[in-house]
């Protein structure tokens, strides 16, 4: 994925300038964590990058692919097979089983017959340490577990890049360690591109590299509290 002046402008009276000329190519396999200030603008750079918001100027390349001329549906298309997303709260369908949320972006994608989507559905819970919870609703489970279903769901289209705001944010520290693991296995053993936006100092410390957003721009300088130079 390469970027190349990226910038996002709130429109308003008085606009406000979230991401402001940034530039950065990131390697196939490399975990990144975005770090800075509340406020600073990393949320929004993670959502350019993962295609969620039009940048207001820049150009944006995955895969080689020049997105800035993408509309909509092809934007909607890329997302789904290509990208993977973990929030700080997972979003899982309440009403649905574990099994039954993982599978819905295979569904939704259309690729795989139904056997298949079940299974792999199954072997990525497995996988995950969730062969005993995939037939529960999310109410019925833990904070860990809901977001390595979570997770489990963002790879269920074996996308190329995984985009994660705050995946620990809610978690407890031990639940949290798991999931950092589970990210970082994810770019080691797999090769997946992994982004994650923290301001967790142990989480930062477990990337290939940090890149530290002030007020929307890259600050080479900015160092997250506690964490070690």
């Amino acid at each position: 994925m390469k970027a190349n002046n990226l910038v996002r402008v709130l429109p308003a009276t008085i606009p406000v300038t979230l991401v402001n000329d940034i530039s950065i190519d990131i390697q196939r396999g490399e975990f990144i964590a975005i770090m800075g200030p509340s406020g600073s603008g990393k949320s929004s750079l993670l959502y350019l990058l993962g295609l969620l918001d039009a940048p207001t100027s820049g150009q944006l390349w995955l895969d080689g692919v020049d997105t800035s001329g993408f509309d909509e549906d092809a934007l909607a298309d890329v997302r789904l097979a290509k990208l993977g997303f973990v929030f700080q709260f997972h979003f899982l369908l309440a009403e649905f089983s574990a099994l039954d949320n993982v599978k819905l972006p295979m569904i939704r994608l259309g690729k795989l017959s139904t056997p298949d989507i079940d299974l792999r559905a199954q072997k990525l819970l497995s996988d995950l340490g969730l062969a005993e919870h995939m037939l529960k609703r999310p109410d019925q489970m833990s904070g860990g577990q809901r977001q390595r279903v979570a997770i489990a769901r963002a790879l269920a289209n074996d996308p190329v890049l995984i985009l994660a705001d705050e995946p620990t944010g809610n978690l407890d520290t031990a639940s949290a360690a798991n999931v950092r693991q589970i990210l970082r296995g994810l770019a080691t053993q797999q090769g997946k591109t992994v982004i994650t936006v923290t301001h967790d100092p142990v989480f930062a410390s477990a990337a290939d590299r940090r890149v530290a957003l002030v007020d929307g721009k890259l600050d080479p300088h900015w160092v997250l509290p506690g964490m070690a130079v």
